[in-house]
């Protein structure tokens, strides 16, 4: 069995390739060559503890475990930790276990960032990134390798994290209110830990594309806009299961009338119909996300020679 640390993923994680996982496994979700069974968790006073299992033909079979405190970023720690354990398909042994924290934040990053690819006009050129957190880093880490963005709009609660990710990137700039960042911008993407809708409807110009990743504990995306927009979902049952595996933004929602972006990638139904739509990318996280980058970070390790052999 190989052990991975945080800084062995980190090393070994290529964000293009990473991409490319994603949408193999997106694809492989909506065409049937997948098992992934809704997440489960237990709830603790401040936070849950989530199981994620999910297999993808020839993609990765894993598991991930991952705990969700939010209150972490105001003691300095991550939010979302956990481990992601790999094993072969073939035989069932175990073949390594992983830090799943960068992965759990690149990869919904990278799921968004597929979206973009998919669903926002080919002309999008200004990004709004709303939130500053580890999501914020990894969307910024992301999106912009799916579209030629020549500005991008940091907002966050926190301004002093907003100034330290736009200072990563010369294309930023820091905008203090959520609305000036929304209006005018082509792709926005919403990376939050909200309780309550960030945006409103009339925020929005037509034809923008929305990616929603927060919103484990409430609604991040007013109802008005999930109402009159296209939705777009890593699978149907967002809107049939109840969170966490489930959206709150879905909730009751007729998920025949919910796309999968699997659908839109092997051309089973079709993604944006017009440059003035609204579309909306609502993200509950996947256990197939898990698999496919955790198979493509293991086969790096093996290549690389990195990491720590241990026998259990």
């Amino acid at each position: 069995m190989l052990v991975l640390s945080k800084q062995d993923v980190e090393a070994l994680l290529s964000a293009p390739a990473m991409l490319d996982a994603l949408e193999s496994g997106f694809r492989a979700y909506s065409t049937g060559n997948a098992s992934v069974p809704p997440r489960t968790a237990a709830r603790a006073p401040s936070g849950l503890l989530g199981a994620m299992p999910a297999w993808v033909a020839e993609r990765g079979l894993a598991l991930k475990a991952v705990s969700v405190f939010p209150a972490n970023g105001e003691r300095g720690l991550p939010t979302h930790q956990g481990v992601i354990t790999l094993f072969d398909e073939k035989d069932g042994s175990l073949l390594s276990v992983m830090d799943g924290e960068h992965i759990t934040a690149m990869r919904t990053g990278g799921g968004a960032a597929v979206s973009v690819r998919v669903l926002a006009r080919p002309d999008a050129k200004l990004l709004t990134i709303l939130g500053a957190g580890a999501q914020g880093r990894a969307h910024l880490a992301t999106v912009p390798l799916v579209r030629d963005f020549t500005t991008i709009r940091i907002c966050s609660r926190d301004p002093v994290r907003a100034s330290a990710l736009a200072a990563t990137d010369p294309r930023c700039v820091v905008i203090r209110r959520f609305e000036e960042a929304v209006r005018g911008a082509d792709v926005v993407c919403c990376c939050t830990d909200a309780r309550e809708p960030i945006t409103r409807y009339e925020w929005f110009d037509p034809g923008t594309h929305i990616t929603s990743v927060g919103g484990t504990f409430g609604a991040e995306v007013d109802a008005e806009t999930i109402r009159v927009a296209s939705v777009f979902v890593e699978w149907n049952g967002a809107a049939t299961s109840a969170p966490p595996a489930g959206a709150h933004e879905l909730q009751g929602r007729d998920p025949a009338t919910i796309t999968e972006v699997g659908e839109v990638l092997a051309g089973l139904k079709p993604g944006r119909q017009s440059s003035d739509e609204i579309t909306v990318y609502k993200s509950t996280g996947s256990g197939f996300e898990d698999a496919v980058v955790a198979r493509i970070v293991y086969d790096a390790a093996v290549a690389a020679r990195v990491g720590t052999e241990v026998a259990l």
